[in-house]
This record gives structure tokens, C-alpha cells and sequence, in this order.
């Protein structure tokens, strides 16, 4: 039912919520006030507090400047290469990623900077479009992330070791689109940019760009280091961005400002909903007992511990390909996470794959959601991006692989902190 009102095009959050009123209409033996209670429940949590939080600072460092000034910074040190603008996509959406912790705000602010400037140095609109939607999807790995969050508050997983554990996989992605972008622009003859390298450029790039470069370094050490908590940090780097397009760089009018607060308001909504009729689902597939036929299916396919991890790949993939992230890992990962425990995968480990898996599904048609931005900011046919953007979405899935087999990758960082 879920699919076939997809299929009508419902939201996904209309879609869930009346399949699952009609299931409650079919079992007959449920009240329909469990319903009300579920959704409540749903979002009752004082931890989802910081994802509008974090989606507010995100924005607010796209509408106040802040991202330009990024780029520019990311421009003077690895512009001047034959693919540089594509490792200035690279080096900016590892930098964002310490704020928005969102893959479609950092594609969004990212790409309206970057492919005017990408199309005037003579990139192919696709090739642009592929490594700006490509480099976005390392915003929710790198610590902030809200799809971390998110499985931190359904699951009671550690969010400071989730963060942590997304730190070598964000930055191994960033080295293995920086290798797909250096091979392509070879084959492609994009040429190199030659620019000053003097100090006097250097020093004022450092004092036009220091105080933002270091926003993502008070979000981070800030929850890491338990100065102060998830919600809080949240709050206080809001507070930072906004002195900084305020007071000292001035780029943002109060005009502008309750555009932004009202842009956040309505896409933190949009991730709210989903989390009231999850609270539904979660109750419908504990009554179902889901979880237990889901491990009695395991054990009679005898898939162990590496079989596991293949099947939860190949499901998360096909899943994120189809449906949005959101859903897909609330409704999912608390049934699976108590599979993978008995199994012997950690927790920390097991949800940073899970995250990897979804995000590569903003790359994958026909949901895509990264695609549709870029088809709109670089003016491309759908079927154009999604034939050009598959090396990146590759190298994406190396990593993914990599990470899933080799768990001392996420491991290893929030093992040496906590």
C-alpha cells in the first residue's frame, strides 16, 4: 500500500500515514487512538531538537556569503590544477559538512557558488553538476550529521561516536572523487589556471575567510569534546553565523533572515512529519514482530556476519534508490541493529554503512534528490546527469566497501576519543 500511494503520488509522509490507518482499520483489534500516541511519540525527543538547528546555521552560511568565501579559500590552494574547481567542490562540501550536516543544503549552496564559475573555465555543465552533487553527499558523514542524529535518537547509539565514526570514511570519499575528478579531466583536456601564489593574496584570503573556515571547528570539538551538547552546540554555532553575517561581514539584511527562518521552518517540517508517522510504522512492526521473523530469516539462510553485511548493503542500496533516506532508516534500521549486534557488528560501525548506503541513494534514479537539484542549477536534462555521474557514484560505492569490510575505518577514531 505504501508503494502504490507513492506510485499516486502522494509525500512520503501521506503515503506512510494512511497505509498504516488502514492496516489499523484491517487488524480490527487496534484502537485508533494509538495512532495520535505513535506520531507523538514519534517526535518526542529534546535530541531532534538540533536538526532544524543545524538546517537554520546550514542556510544561513549559504544566503549570508559565507559559502563564497569558502570557495575562495578552497580556490587559492588547488584552483590552479587542471581539475581545481572540482577539488574546490571537494575541499568546500568537507568544510560545510561541519555545519549544514545535510547532503541537499551543502548541493544547494555549493553548486550556485561553484558552476558559474565551473562553466566560465570551460567545465562541462554535466561534469560540474556530477562533482558538485557527488562532493554534497559527504555532508551528512563528516561530523554534523543529521541522518546521524536521527539513528542516534531511535537507536540510543552514541551520536558522538556516530559523528566520530563518519571522519576517515568523509574524508576517503573526498580523496576517491578527487582521484575520479583528476582522471576525467585528464581524458576531458580541461586545462590548468594560472594564479598568483604570492602572501599578500594569501593574507587576505586567511582574513576574509578565518572566522568562517572556523565555524565547523566549533561545532565539532564542541560535541566531541562534551563542552556542551548536541542541542546546545546546535544553538551556539547559530549564534556564531549569525555575528558573522551580521556584524563583521554584514551580507545579511533582517529582510533576508526571516526568509531563511522561514525556509528552515519549512523544511525541518518536512523531516518532522516523517518522524510522527514513523512512530506509527515502529508500533506496526513491533506488533508484527518483524524484527524476530526478520533474524529467524537470517539464521535459516546462514548469511553470518560478512553475508549480513552484503544483504544490508544490497537492501540499502536498492532501498535508497527508491525511497527517501529518511524513512528508509527509521523504519529499517531498528529492526536490523539488533541482528547486527548478535552478529558481533558494532553498533557504530553498522550505522555509519547504513548512512553511507542512503546518501549514495541521493545519486541513484529515480528518487535522486541531489540529481533534481543540479538538473535545475545547471539547466540539464535528467537522463543527461544521471549517464554522467556514474564514475562518481562509483567511487562513492568503493569507499562504501571498503569501509563496510574494513570496520577499523569508523572504529578507530571514536575508539581513540571515547
Amino acid at each position: 500500500m505504501l508503494f502504490v500511494f507513492i506510485g499516486f503520488g502522494f509525500s512520503i509522509w501521506a503515503a506512510m500515514g494512511v497505509s498504516g490507518l488502514i492496516y489499523i482499520f484491517i487488524q480490527g483489534d487496534v484502537s485508533f487512538r494509538i495512532v495520535v500516541s505513535q506520531m507523538v511519540g514519534g517526535i518526542n525527543s529534546t535530541t531532534l531538537i538540533a536538526i532544524p538547528f543545524f538546517i537554520l546555521a546550514g542556510n544561513l552560511m549559504n544566503h549570508s556569503g559565507i559559502t563564497k568565501k569558502l570557495a575562495d579559500f578552497g580556490d587559492f590552494f588547488v584552483g590552479r590544477f587542471r581539475a581545481g574547481l572540482a577539488y574546490v567542490s571537494i575541499v568546500v562540501s568537507v568544510i560545510m559538512a561541519g555545519v549544514s550536516g545535510s547532503a541537499v543544503a551543502d548541493a544547494s549552496s555549493v553548486s550556485s557558488v561553484l558552476h558559474p564559475i565551473m562553466r566560465e573555465r570551460g567545465y562541462d555543465d554535466t561534469f560540474s553538476a556530477s562533482i558538485n552533487a557527488s562532493s554534497a553527499v559527504i555532508g551528512p558523514i563528516i561530523p554534523p550529521s543529521i541522518p546521524m542524529i536521527l539513528i542516534g535518537a531511535i537507536s540510543g547509539i552514541s551520536i558522538g561516536r556516530l559523528f566520530l565514526g563518519g571522519v576517515i570514511p568523509g574524508l576517503l570519499m573526498g580523496a576517491f572523487l578527487w582521484i575520479a575528478s583528476t582522471v576525467l579531466s585528464r581524458r576531458r583536456g580541461y586545462p590548468a589556471v594560472k594564479s598568483e601564489m604570492t602572501f599578500k593574496r594569501f593574507a587576505f584570503v586567511l582574513k576574509d575567510t578565518f572566522l568562517a573556515v572556523l565555524a565547523p571547528a566549533f561545532v565539532i570539538s564542541g560535541v566531541v569534546f562534551g563542552f556542551v551538547t548536541l542541542v546546545e552546540v546546535a544553538a551556539l554555532s547559530i549564534v556564531y553565523i549569525l555575528f558573522l553575517s551580521l556584524v563583521v561581514y554584514r551580507s545579511l539584511t533582517w529582510k533576508k533572515l526571516l526568509e531563511v527562518f522561514k525556509d528552515t521552518a519549512i523544511f525541518s517540517s518536512s523531516i518532522m512529519i516523517i518522524f510522527a508517522v514513523v512512530g506509527l510504522y515502529q508500533y506496526i512492526v513491533a506488533l508484527e514482530q518483524l524484527g524476530d521473523q526478520l533474524f529467524a530469516l537470517v539464521e535459516a539462510l546462514s548469511l553470518g556476519k560478512f553475508g549480513f553485511l552484503a544483504f544490508t548493503t544490497v537492501f540499502f542500496l536498492l532501498m535508497g534508490c527508491i525511497l527517501d533516506a529518511v524513512p528508509v532508516m527509521l523504519l529499517f534500521f531498528p529492526v536490523l541493529l539488533p541482528i547486527a549486534i548478535q552478529l558481533g557488528i558494532d553498533p557504530t560501525h553498522f550505522g555509519v554503512i547504513v548512512v553511507l548506503n542512503l546518501m549514495i541513494g541521493l545519486l541513484t534514479p529515480p528518487i535522486g534528490a541531489l540529481l533534481f537539484i543540479q538538473t535545475k542549477i545547471a539547466g540539464l536534462q535528467f537522463n543527461e546527469l544521471v549517464r554522467a555521474i556514474w564514475p562518481f557514484t562509483l567511487a562513492l560505492i568503493a569507499v562504501l566497501l571498503l569501509i563496510t569490510y574494513v570496520p577499523i575505518l569508523v572504529l578507530w577514531v571514536p575508539n581513540l576519543v571515547f
